[in-house]
């Protein structure tokens, strides 16, 4: 009898991709049995877990670089990816595979139990966790898909958990308000293990904190147990609990970046006694190698062209004060597209004053708004629009017009900078 065939590496994303068609469905009884046929593979390692609104891919990049450089073996996981797959699981900072994919994608499926399908986020969860114990991390970083409690990736038991900071998202499966979001992402805190926290809004703050008291969880308050300053040309001081740390810098873009890098600071902090090969060195290696692409990351100098996902309100507010602070006498060209699922109108109002015209462009996921309906809102704040749906011909027009000193900026969606991405790794993209 002949061998089965083996599958491609391009067979077994298009199965996962084709997951999708399920949606989302929170909950952790399906990911529990996933992981228990492959053997829980999760109960191998030690990890962190950090969920979000914005920020959690800075801290749990950071935090992946600074173990690595500290000479620890480190998984990270984090979604979504921009261009390929494989970024979403890295060892030691580096992307899995191709052969890989179809490896792990093939153990997976082989373990599936019976009941209903996985989504695709259960899957490639089951993927990654499955991966580290293979390749024998010291440490796993893991960052929540969407809010915490019910995510698939709260099946862990982390050292401890991390919860950036939280705005209005998801609210058809999170809540429709500050307190009730607080609530899902809380959900991420466990029986006495530490949680540190840049949540700063009242109502947000007082549900993480019952949260951590009834779980008898230590928790650690930007502000409170610790905080950041500024000093000059992007540097800053890092107050701790136990340590002071002077004169900081981080490759990452964006003021806000000061306050993503004291979360990091903090958890590496309350670390050192598990993980005691974390230095001060270490930490300024880290933050100084860490590359987390896609937010307010310059990809091109002539014409110059600027990505950044801003893919939610506060995402939103952070690019628009950024533009104001570092590029307020450009001529910007913004090529924008939305999902359907983010409050468009207040984020163009946000951003649109910035601009000079607007392309407007659409994400080939199934969940982005039709760029008849951004240009509706957007024709009260920019007279200069263009509507160009594919992403990669939306950039090239762009940079191809562009002003000789202006920005061409790529916003809205991580999705459509991801297609803008692949576009300049193809070459598909070049200016006039």
């Amino acid at each position: 009898m002949p061998m089965p065939r083996r599958e491609t590496h391009t067979e077994c994303l298009d199965r996962l991709f084709a997951l999708r068609r399920f949606g989302i469905k929170l909950g952790l009884a399906t990911i529990r049995r996933m992981l228990a046929g492959l053997g829980n593979p999760h109960r191998q390692y030690p990890c962190i877990h950090v969920a979000g609104t914005n920020g959690k891919g800075s801290v749990a990049s950071n935090l992946a670089e600074i173990l690595k450089q500290s000479g620890y073996r480190v998984g990270l996981y984090t979604s979504p990816h921009l261009v390929r797959f494989n970024e979403r699981i890295k060892i030691d900072g580096t992307d899995i595979t191709d052969a890989d994919i179809v490896r792990l994608y093939r153990r997976v499926r082989s373990a599936l139990p019976p009941g209903r399908e996985p989504t695709f986020f259960e899957f490639t969860t089951a993927m990654a966790l499955d991966e580290f114990s293979r390749r024998r991390v010291d440490w796993a970083v893991i960052e929540t898909g969407m809010g915490g409690r019910l995510d698939a990736t709260n099946v862990l038991k982390p050292e401890l958990s991390v919860i950036t900071n939280i705005s209005l998202e998801h609210r058809e499966y999170l809540g429709r308000t500050l307190k009730e979001i607080a609530f899902e992402k809380a959900g991420i805190i466990k029986l006495r293990r530490p949680v540190v926290t840049g949540v700063r809004q009242p109502s947000a703050r007082s549900v993480i904190s019952q949260t951590a008291k009834r779980q008898s969880s230590p928790l650690f308050r930007l502000g409170a147990q610790f905080r950041v300053r500024r000093t000059e040309n992007g540097r800053f001081t890092y107050y701790g609990m136990n340590h002071v740390w002077p004169d900081l810098a981080t490759s990452l873009q964006g003021g806000y970046q000061a306050e993503n890098a004291a979360l990091t600071l903090a958890v590496c902090e309350l670390l050192m006694e598990k993980a005691p090969r974390i230095s001060l060195q270490g930490i300024r290696e880290g933050l100084r190698m860490n590359r987390w692409p896609g937010r307010l990351e310059l990809v091109c100098e002539e014409p110059l062209v600027m990505l950044d996902g801003a893919h939610n309100l506060a995402a939103a507010r952070q690019l628009a004060h950024h533009l104001a602070e570092h590029f307020r006498d450009r001529d910007i060209t913004m090529v924008i597209g939305i999902l359907d699922d983010k409050p468009y109108q207040a984020m163009l109002r946000l951003l649109l004053p910035r601009a000079r015209r607007l392309i407007i462009t659409r994400a080939k996921i199934n969940r982005a708004l039709p760029p008849e309906k951004i240009a509706a809102t957007a024709g009260k704040l920019v007279s200069d629009i263009r509507i160009i749906p594919e992403v990669g011909s939306a950039l090239r027009y762009a940079m191809q017009t562009a002003a000789p000193q202006g920005l061409t900026l790529v916003a809205g969606s991580l999705y459509v900078v991801g297609e803008a991405m692949a576009a300049l790794e193809n070459a598909a993209v070049q200016p006039g």
